[in-house]
């Protein structure tokens, strides 16, 4: 009986270790952070031996393969101590890829893929397919093929995901944009980085599509250096260079597999960002033969993603907005491109080796004041302040909130777009953008 190891017992790790007990392997589950209750459970009820709080040498490296948790990065001494003994390290897409002939619609990208992939989803279940939500959102890929199958898996792919996937095959495969972000995991090079995200077209074939953001500078570097044999479905905001989906006169086109067209004003999110994930969206419903009408109601419908431009209330005439999910320059640069009046910024947290530079011009036109929200806020003093802005510097979610309560003006915005992740003073970004609207609406 062949030896698989888990190591992290998250959602990808315990979902990944459930299958491999239902494919006849011998497993074991080794995680050096304590194990969640829940995941505990699920792994006892499999007869599933696991260990938290280490890692025993003799007990993983004896593995005929890893399945290796996304947050786990290749430096860390167990992985190395693994791939010097030639074990074969994936990741829990891969593995899961193997136990299914589904069709696969895999979503990655710097920006927008949590909105574009919720999106998607929203459309298919609207049209009554028979889908299942997996990767960075929604439940495990691997749980799901186990224990609950679904004809479609639209699943949200992380660069961290990708990196160790090599046999699978996304059947509808989107890259959004590529921008600089975690960049501490990939030797502060941009271009290991992109190498990442652009694993989102392999194995691909003629049968298969690929959807991808035509106005890129990077993406379109890179697809002169790929064999790309599936079809190419790029998109751009305006008709150009062989787009088939784009903007011309206020209406939304899509002009392959099946022409379709809607008023861009009918489209339920707003801001130019949205433009480019609600594209993505409907040219992979259109290729996936769901019907027009049916796109039309859900692009029209669609309620948003929370944690991302999410409206929380209005206080004293001033609207606040959690973008808690903005944890990179880019993404804090659409949400200030889509704001229509002077915002208060919320900056800060666990730099990336972020380049602030980009939005410097944007938070000079738009903000009226800067509130720092960090362990450190050191980097974020020395780029925003010689802009001369009022700023505050604080700590805690409380002291940010207050901050924000004394400096914004009724008809201003205060907007939680930090650029940087949330792990200094929070358990996640969901954590950071819960604080943010438990606060705010105690005001």
């Amino acid at each position: 009986m062949k030896r698989i190891v888990v190591l992290g017992a998250g959602e990808s790790g315990a979902g990944a270790a459930v299958l491999a007990k239902k494919e006849g392997f011998e497993v074991f589950v080794s995680d050096m952070s304590a194990i969640k209750d829940r995941y505990k459970q699920l792994l006892d009820s499999h007869g599933i031996a696991w260990e938290e709080g280490r890692h025993s040498e003799d007990k993983i490296l004896c593995a005929d393969e890893i399945i290796k948790s996304p947050g786990i990065p290749a430096e860390a001494p167990m992985v190395r101590k693994a791939a010097g003994r030639g074990i074969h390290i994936i990741s829990e897409i891969e593995f899961a890829g193997r136990y299914t002939s589904s069709k696969m619609i895999c979503i990655t990208g710097s920006n927008g893929k949590t909105t574009t992939t919720s999106l998607i989803y929203h459309i298919f279940k609207a049209a009554g397919y028979d889908a299942g939500l997996a990767g960075n959102i929604g439940r495990s890929l691997a749980l799901q093929v186990a224990e609950d199958p679904h004809e479609y898996y639209i699943i949200e792919l992380s660069s961290f995901q990708l990196d160790n996937m090599y046999d699978f095959r996304a059947n509808i495969a989107i890259l959004l944009n590529i921008t600089p972000d975690h960049l501490d995991r990939y030797g502060n090079c941009m271009q290991n980085y992109v190498d990442a995200k652009m694993r989102i077209i392999r194995n691909q074939t003629p049968a298969d599509a690929f959807i991808y953001w035509n106005d890129d500078p990077i993406i379109r570097r890179e697809l002169a250096k790929y064999d790309i044999k599936a079809v190419q479905c790029p998109f751009s905001e305006l008709k150009e260079r062989g787009s088939i989906g784009y903007i011309e006169e206020g209406q939304y086109k899509i002009e392959w597999p099946t022409p379709f067209n809607m008023e861009q004003e009918s489209l339920s999110l707003t801001g130019k960002h949205n433009i480019y994930n609600s594209l993505a969206a409907g040219i992979a419903s259109n290729i996936s033969g769901i019907k027009k009408e049916v796109i039309r109601k859900s692009l029209s419908d669609f309620p948003g993603v929370e944690h991302r431009l999410e409206k929380v209330t209005t206080v004293r005439g001033v609207l606040y907005v959690n973008d808690s999910k903005a944890t990179n320059v880019d993404a804090c640069w659409y949400a200030l491109e889509s704001m229509k009046t002077k915002v208060v910024l919320i900056l800060g947290g666990k730099d990336k080796g972020n380049d602030y530079t980009p939005i410097l011009g944007l938070v000079r036109e738009k903000c009226s004041a800067l509130v720092y929200l960090g362990a450190d806020n050191s980097k974020l003093h020395a780029c925003f302040d010689p802009l001369g802005l009022p700023v505050r510097d604080t700590h805690s979610m409380r002291e940010c909130v207050e901050a924000c309560y004394e400096l914004a003006r009724p008809g201003e915005t205060v907007l939680l777009s930090p650029c940087c992740a949330s792990f200094d003073l929070f358990k996640n970004m969901e954590d950071r953008g819960e604080q943010f609207k438990a606060l705010v609406r105690s005001l």
